[in-house]
């Protein structure tokens, strides 16, 4: 079995014309194994906000986040980290 997933940074866009950033939030929080979520509004366009999303959880569905993020209307951009295994490790300070 592989190695939970405890966090994923995604960069995400979301239509100007979709569901709020606290939506978005709840939304996300609510998908089994998630135990919290911080959203960043990073940019926003005339058609879409630039979102940093952070997720983290004792064993992510990666595949659930998909779903619910297309559902919502927003398109995954990157990921930009994913830590897995037993604990969370923190990136050094350099």
């Amino acid at each position: 079995m592989p190695a939970p997933l405890r966090r994923i940074v995604l960069d995400v866009l979301k239509p100007i014309k979709g569901p709020s950033v606290i939506d978005v939030a709840r939304e996300i929080g609510a998908v089994l194994g998630v135990e919290g979520v911080n959203i960043t509004v990073k940019e926003i366009d005339v058609d879409t906000i630039t979102l940093s999303i952070t997720i983290e959880g004792s064993d992510i569905d990666f595949a659930k986040i998909e779903e619910k993020l297309r559902e919502l209307g927003c398109i995954i951009h990157s990921v930009d980290q994913v830590v897995t295994g037993k604990r969370i490790i923190e990136e050094p300070e350099i």
